[in-house]
């Protein structure tokens, strides 16, 4: 066979709609795309970082930087999580990747051998999966509790880690993985839940990995809690990066903190920077441009609460809205900017929400991502960050679509 067998995980959901949506809009028809969470579409990214990427290209810092990063931007990471959250970090506890999905593909190629596994949790990021299978890896899958405004189920997650030390197949998992606050759901998970979260890691020896990346990306007022701030001494990685907090998508510029000193960190980080080499470095003026991001605190300060501000009114506004369609449900998020309602399908002539989005975007030109792509199925997601007429608009025919589709039963 000439092409691999793992090349079949090689997908993504949030994109399968684009060929499709990119017919009907060069046949005439208005697509309005809320599928792609990219921030600078809608809020440019700040002129100061714009300015700092130039003088990067016209200082002729356009090299090969050291393979973990620039230390201007590792130095302004440390500085950023000494002074937000009080985690005290070394050169070598930051690595810088090409965007977050880098630091999961290291991740993965360093813990992960055929038939090992990791612990995610639904709904998940939906490359999440592709990057540990393409390593060979499976998922054991829990859940976030809908129920509990999309918390952790902990009580679900300590059953598995109880039923896996008894088979004794514990140490063939290598991760748990949690994302706070969440995409697709728009959750900040609570302090309490992510105490229980460490405990459980700790007590049964798993690694703990959280992606953050909209760490400040956050509202209603919930309060965000870093998972460095309460795992002090169980091993543990954040993932963060300049793609939404710092409105800069195609920096394409991540990174990962391993801040313990324990064996497993240890092991972690050293091969994290090993692949670092096999690829050379990351995007090297982008890390110039992105350091000044960081380190202008008053600027990025000034920058990130006008965009959150906005996004909290827009997020707000398509709920309001969207609680007007009796055939969904939605928990209001609090962070990052999507919405992830779930639709009632029996009530709608619809099998599945594939069918569904598929549909909405030949008939509406309304472009979302299907919930079960996010292994949710019955749910869609809906990206936020369009001004509000653009919003209303979208969920207008929405609404309209699912009363033009629904079932005798609930006409």
């Amino acid at each position: 066979m000439f092409i691999s067998e793992r090349s079949k995980y090689a997908l993504n959901p949030i994109e399968e709609e684009d060929v499709l949506a990119e017919k009907l809009a060069a046949s005439g028809k208005k697509v309005i795309k809320l599928n792609r969470g990219d921030p600078p579409v809608y809020f440019p990214t700040p002129a100061y970082i714009l300015n700092a990427y130039i003088e990067a290209l016209k200082s002729g810092k356009t090299t090969y930087s050291m393979a973990t990063g620039v230390k201007t931007l590792k130095d302004a990471i440390r500085a950023r999580y000494r002074k937000k959250y009080r985690i005290s970090l070394e050169d070598e506890d930051v690595i810088v990747t090409q965007g977050v999905s880098e630091a999961l593909s290291f991740l993965n190629s360093t813990l992960i051998n055929d038939g090992d596994s990791a612990i995610l949790f639904k709904p998940y990021y939906p490359l999440y999966l592709p990057l540990l299978n393409l390593s060979g890896g499976k998922e054991i899958l829990e859940r976030y509790n809908e129920n509990d405004a999309w918390n952790v189920h902990i009580e679900g997650l300590a059953g598995t880690l109880k039923t896996l030390k008894s088979e004794r197949k514990l140490d063939r998992v290598k991760y748990i993985l949690v994302t706070n606050p969440n995409n697709p759901t728009g959750t900040v998970l609570k302090k309490g839940v992510l105490e229980e979260l460490v405990s459980l890691a700790n007590e049964y020896g798993v690694f703990l990995v959280s992606d953050e990346i909209y760490d400040e990306i956050v509202y209603n007022g919930a309060r965000f809690t870093s998972i460095g701030e309460i795992a002090k001494g169980v091993p543990h990685m954040i993932l963060n990066g300049a793609s939404k907090d710092y409105d800069a998508t195609g920096f394409r510029l991540g990174y990962a903190l391993i801040p313990g000193d324990d064996e497993k960190s240890v092991l972690l980080k050293r091969k994290f920077a090993d692949f670092a080499t096999v690829r050379l470095s990351a995007n090297v003026p982008a890390q110039y441009a992105f350091a000044e991001g960081i380190a202008n605190a008053e600027k990025h300060a000034e920058a990130v609460s006008a965009m959150v501000n906005e996004i909290e009114s827009r997020v707000n506004y398509a709920t309001a809205l969207l609680k007007e369609n009796p055939y969904i449900d939605l928990v209001r998020p609090n962070g990052a900017f999507y919405l992830f309602p779930k639709v009632d399908m029996k009530s709608l002539k619809f099998e599945t929400d594939k069918e569904f989005v598929d549909k909405l975007l030949i008939e509406e030109g309304i472009q979302l991502t299907r919930g079960s792509g996010f292994g949710a199925p019955s749910h869609v997601r809906i990206v936020s960050l369009p001004p509000q007429d653009v919003l209303e608009d979208a969920i207008g025919r929405l609404n309209a679509f699912c009363r033009k589709n629904a079932s005798k039963r609930r006409r």
